[in-house]
């Protein structure tokens, strides 16, 4: 039977990619506009909306059930390291409008909150696939995995910004375009 875990590791991977496309265009003289603002929208829509929303909506909950604190421990931390990565993207998103109005200055605005989040997200993910989710793994049991598994196929068919899929097709575009794994 595939875990809840598994489920959001898989998102860690095309997460991960969306990363290293940011790691190959931070610090470019002249960044594709339009690709700083598919990058933000895909942070926005599929690794906050989608991936943090199952996360903070079905899978911490199910976690404090189980014992987990939402206010120390693990759990906390991921949740604190969410808020820290939308204020990453709020940055970016303001100095891609900014650098869309002229101002040259925020290109280094755009790659300071890009590399934060950059940073932050590798950090994030490797605690949550490393420590997080094998703790995890030891406390849910079948039920937990299959009513978990279910929540987030509901979560991802009703998410109205678009599908997976959609998401993961564009971060594949970003990817071919930059070169990156």
């Amino acid at each position: 039977m595939k875990t809840a875990t598994r489920n959001l590791e898989d998102d860690h991977v095309h997460i991960l990619r969306l990363i290293e496309v940011m790691d190959r265009i931070n610090g470019s003289d002249a960044p594709d506009v339009e690709d700083l603002g598919t990058i933000v929208s895909l942070i926005k829509n599929f690794a906050d909306g989608l991936h943090h929303a199952k996360e903070e909506n079905q899978f911490f909950p199910l976690l404090a059930e189980r014992g987990f604190s939402l206010s120390q421990g693990p759990v906390a931390v991921m949740i604190h390291e969410h808020v820290a990565g939308r204020q990453y993207v709020s940055g970016m998103a303001d100095a891609i409008a900014s650098y869309k109005d002229g101002n040259m200055v925020a290109l280094a605005e755009i790659y300071e909150n890009m590399s934060g989040y950059a940073e932050l997200l590798k950090n994030h993910i490797a605690k949550e696939n490393n420590i997080l989710f094998r703790m995890a793994d030891s406390k849910l049991s079948d039920s937990d995995n299959k009513i978990l598994l279910e929540e987030f196929a509901k979560a991802e068919s009703s998410y109205i910004s678009g599908t997976p899929g959609e998401f993961i097709r564009k971060i594949d575009q970003l990817a071919e375009v930059y070169k990156t794994g």
